[in-house]
């Protein structure tokens, strides 16, 4: 029997649709990092030290709207003084200061959550040199990273118990997996996420993205040896998962059982490093449940994209906006 040429091509329609409907489901749902928000008990100090170690420009300054608080789940954090902060080799990707109460008992690198900021740079020597003119106190100095013997970064920890890895590729820019920084100091590219469960962690955000889980493997991390007091040999597993644009990837750090939950005042942020900010494609299409509907915000950070935020399983803010 001979096929209806309509039917064949109306056939191969469907069979073009349903292809193309999995190529998109399969691609990421996580684009890239646009910002990370620490918390801190004293912006001006917060804004001094930026400048004065990362060279970083004031984007927006103001009050956190009502919206956005409650977008958070975090109410009382409405009228609170913030500032966005960046390079200006990417200055669409911002760290977010906004101002709060101290909290006397917390240490960083010592609780579930984000706990840290991986900015790539041109130079860590330069900037190590730099240090002593800020309150920034060096964590880890300069050194090569086991495995990948041209990149180099060393570690500081901020007056409101932010870390900051700071890296540089320091052999051939264009094969490395590395961002270029585009001037002495770049963009986030990494953020360091640590739970009790490493597995769950992955599968987490591998699942509910469309990211491929990450291999784990246990490493010696110097900063956590330090900041927990582990044993000198003492390795923690670790993995990363890679967001569709280059240069863009989380960290996952399982911590052992000495460590917790992240001490926290009933509806405000969380101590040190409080929300990571990511590019998605929509917000609609996945499968998470935010804490409240989507809405649109306005300023430099979200440009009237809708966004929304979820806790993650380390109890973790994870806001998205729909790019």
């Amino acid at each position: 029997m001979t096929a209806n040429p309509r039917t064949t091509v109306f056939v191969m329609a469907i069979l073009c649709v349903g292809v193309t409907a999995f190529v998109q489901a399969a691609e990421p749902q996580a684009l890239r990092f646009r910002a990370a928000t620490v918390t801190t008990p004293d912006l001006r100090a917060f804004e001094r030290d930026y400048v004065a170690l990362l060279g970083y420009r004031v984007r927006e300054r103001g009050r956190v709207a009502r919206s956005l608080a409650t977008s958070w789940g975090t109410q009382r954090m409405q009228g609170r003084r913030y500032v966005l902060m960046s390079s200006d080799a990417a200055p669409e990707v911002v760290i977010r200061a906004i101002e709060t109460r101290p909290t006397p008992n917390y240490r960083a690198l010592t609780t579930h959550g984000w706990n840290a900021i991986e900015v790539v740079v041109k130079d860590p020597d330069t900037l190590r040199g730099r240090v002593g003119n800020t309150l920034f106190k060096v964590i880890g100095e300069p050194e090569f990273l086991g495995g990948y013997p041209t990149i180099r970064a060393f570690q500081v920890l901020g007056t409101s118990a932010e870390v900051l890895y700071l890296t540089a590729e320091t052999g051939d820019r264009s094969r490395s997996p590395l961002p270029d920084p585009g001037g002495e100091v770049g963009r986030i590219f990494i953020m360091v996420l640590a739970g009790p469960d490493i597995h769950a962690l992955n599968s987490w955000y591998a699942e509910k993205f469309n990211l491929t889980a990450g291999v784990v493997n246990d490493r010696k991390v110097g900063v956590l040896t330090r900041a927990q007091n582990l044993a000198p040999n003492q390795t923690v597993p670790l993995t990363t998962l890679r967001f569709m644009q280059q240069g863009n990837l989380i960290e996952l750090d399982g911590y052992p059982a000495t460590s917790g939950p992240r001490p926290v005042r009933r509806g405000e942020l969380p101590p040190g490093i409080a929300i990571v900010t990511i590019g998605v494609r929509n917000l609609d299409a996945l499968p998470l449940r935010y804490l409240q509907a989507a809405r649109r915000h306005e300023g430099p950070l979200y440009r009237g994209q809708r966004s929304a935020t979820v806790r993650g399983p380390a109890n973790e803010l994870l806001e998205l906006v729909e790019e």
